[in-house]
């Protein structure tokens, strides 16, 4: 009796949540150990369709980078980082594509669909839902995002399904497609769905005064306070493109913006529907 008393405290404690999110929009940029272990893996999934069915507007962006590292690899095609970055040539890009508009997409729709959600895939490039020009030379076929139009992802919501967008764009610069940063993406198309909260899954506890100790997580920090946090070597390495893209979003419009740890099961749950959160949470 006890275990159903404290499963029931649970759920009330989540309804003040739930209204509060019911009928906004959410954008989940999902990726990293989310995706590689099937246990995190199934509860972000099970997360995903809860939030739909309890009247919550959930949109996923996801990349895909080791899967795509993957069948370079099985074709023979050296994979190459420019400043951190993916180069990509013509070959790759035909890899990136596939993998991501093809494999990585309809395997994460199918597996929504399959415990019971209700998924739609979609590619960046579908109806000009993400338009980019080339970033620089020095990156190959790299994008940088110009433009959103989110009328397919407003229309697949507003259908009752997830949407489940792949980080390819649109080129409108005579390149017909380019390989997009799938942070980048979620902020860009969180900012044109004026969405309540974007969530970038990572696999590190959050943003950490400390690095080597988790328990310096900062759990809240506002836009104006990062360049003092970055000056201070706070906020860096990989850590800074991601911040960035938060930084935006929420300067943007995007109430909040979260570096939340994937490696916790359930951590969505937990940071939209508990007083307890799961990572740092950055606002205007």
């Amino acid at each position: 009796m006890s275990s159903m008393i404290e499963r029931a405290e649970v759920l009330a404690e989540a309804l003040p949540y739930i209204q509060k999110y019911s009928g906004k929009t959410v954008v989940v940029k999902y990726g990293g150990n989310a995706m590689v272990s099937p246990e995190l893996r199934d509860a972000v999934i099970s997360d995903l369709i809860l939030l739909s069915l309890v009247g919550i507007q959930v949109a996923v962006v996801h990349g895909g980078g080791p899967e795509i590292t993957d069948m370079l690899t099985r074709l023979d095609i050296p994979s190459k980082f420019v400043d951190g970055l993916r180069y990509t040539d013509e070959a790759t890009m035909d890899v990136v594509q596939q993998v991501l508009c093809g494999k990585v997409n309809k395997d994460l729709v199918a597996r929504i669909n399959r415990q019971g959600g209700r998924a739609l895939g979609l590619c960046g490039m579908d109806a000009g839902l993400f338009q980019a020009e080339r970033l620089d030379e020095k990156y190959g076929l790299v994008g940088e995002v110009k433009a959103v139009d989110p009328d397919i992802v407003v229309d697949a919501l507003d259908l009752g399904y997830i949407p489940v967008v792949s980080t390819v764009a649109m080129g409108i610069d005579g390149n017909p497609a380019y390989n997009i940063n799938a942070d980048t993406a979620a902020a860009k198309l969180a900012v044109a769905l004026k969405a309540e909260k974007l969530l970038l899954l990572t696999d590190v506890r959050g943003l950490l005064r400390d690095p080597a100790d988790e328990s310096t997580l900062i759990q809240s920090v506002r836009a104006s306070e990062i360049p003092g946090l970055i000056k201070d070597g706070v906020v860096k390495g990989g850590m800074i493109p991601k911040i960035d893209c938060a930084v935006e979003a929420v300067r943007s419009g995007v109430t909040s913006a979260v570096i939340l740890d994937g490696r916790i099961p359930h951590s969505v749950l937990i940071e939209l529907l508990s007083d307890q959160g799961a990572g740092t949470m950055l606002s205007v």
